[in-house]
């Protein structure tokens, strides 16, 4: 008979809105019921109900776990160093800070490189430990190139891609490139035809390229306003083409650093909450100090939490974490609690095609969820149905 756990008392996030003093079931690895105040999902007249562990939330949130489509690593390791015991500290310092879902994302390198880094990722995705396999470079601009190596830079050819590829064993899910490269558009719609996400970033392109990209299949914008040229009155540039079309999602790092806030509010504005995914980027500094970090080849400074390029000045990934970036959503940025669910949930599931069992508080998804105090800071997290940080009692 399976364990079962009951949250009291909370604020439970669902896709229908907030339910004051609501309750969630958990047993075993999913989601049994959730109902407004008391023990939710009742057990049928006459079946018996097994053992339960009640625990009362009062004046806290429950929300979903958190969903991040681009992050290179955490813990002071790094996904793109190929070992997959970096990879699991990366993924665990990830999981205590509420993200109970990730990509991971690997980092400009030889064409080989990347395919061994592939190739170890995707073991984890077999497990269950990724939800695939994101490829950030080396098909990018090299005047847009950011803290990647511009000597490993090249052009997006549908070969290299399709190598790329088979070499994550069905477990890629997503790949950043500058369209406007040679070969861009052809990987566009390889990449669409593989059922991956074509992702426009780093780039130096326009708008109307832009717009022939989405066109060709595009579907997520990398980073927006990062790695990418300005907003302009007369050239709108790729930031305007990723924001009025609908068939795109826009990735926000919401960190303080890499975004002003009216920035922030005008892309979210601009997309609506349903074309808004959060996430962190984050580099191995997360849920670390200051100090030297190394970041593919290159190596990365972080000066009182912000990453950047040893050589150089260029922002290096982040150090942000998405309990952080939940926090900073609501207390700083003033979304409703309900958008930055979306932001930092629902929507990148339903990108990585995974909201069929995760991304929002329903019976029978995977107990995939975050508990929050009155001040938004995070105080338990569970991942299908075990606690990674229990709330306190």
């Amino acid at each position: 008979m399976s364990k079962r756990t009951v949250l009291t008392g909370a604020r439970v996030v669902v896709p229908e809105g907030v339910r004051e003093n609501g309750s969630v079931v958990v047993e075993g690895r999913t989601l049994a019921g959730i109902g407004p105040g008391g023990p939710a999902g009742a057990d049928a007249p006459g079946t018996p109900a097994p053992a339960a562990e009640t625990l009362d939330l009062g004046g806290h949130w429950i929300v979903p776990g958190f969903v991040d489509l681009h992050v290179h690593g955490g813990g002071g390791a790094s996904f793109s160093a190929g070992s997959q015991e970096e990879s699991l500290t990366a993924i665990r310092t990830h999981r205590a800070h509420g993200t109970t879902t990730m990509a991971a994302s690997t980092v400009t390198g030889d064409l080989d490189d990347l395919c061994r880094q592939a190739a170890s990722l995707s073991e984890l995705a077999e497990q269950g430990d990724l939800a695939g396999v994101h490829f950030e470079g080396p098909f990018i601009s090299c005047n847009r190139r950011g803290a990647h190596d511009e000597s490993l830079l090249r052009d997006p050819d549908p070969g290299d891609v399709r190598k790329l590829l088979d070499a994550a064993r069905g477990r890629a899910v997503m790949m950043t490139l500058a369209p406007e490269r040679p070969g861009g558009l052809d990987s566009v719609r390889l990449l669409a035809d593989s059922g991956v996400i074509a992702a426009i970033g780093h780039t130096d392109g326009d708008y109307e390229g832009t717009r022939e990209a989405v066109d060709a299949g595009a579907t997520v914008a990398t980073h927006l306003f990062n790695a990418m040229p300005p907003l302009g009155h007369r050239q709108p540039g790729p930031i305007a083409a990723l924001l009025e079309d609908d068939r795109v999602t826009v990735e926000l790092i919401n960190d303080g650093t890499h975004l002003h806030p009216a920035v922030l509010g005008l892309a979210f504005e601009a997309a609506g909450p349903g074309r808004v995914a959060f996430i962190t980027d984050a580099m191995g500094a997360a849920g670390m100090g200051d100090g030297r970090y190394p970041l593919g080849g290159l190596e990365v400074v972080v000066r009182d939490g912000v990453a950047r390029l040893v050589e150089g000045d260029s922002i290096a990934g982040s150090t942000l974490t998405l309990d952080q970036a939940f926090k900073r959503a609501v207390t700083v940025d003033r979304l409703s609690v309900a958008d930055a669910v979306q932001a930092l949930s629902a929507n990148p599931a339903r990108l990585l095609g995974v909201a069929d069992r995760t991304g929002s508080l329903e019976p029978g998804k995977l107990a995939d969820l975050v508990v929050l105090d009155e001040e938004f800071t995070l105080t338990g997290v569970m991942r299908q149905g075990t606690w990674i940080v229990r709330p306190p009692r």
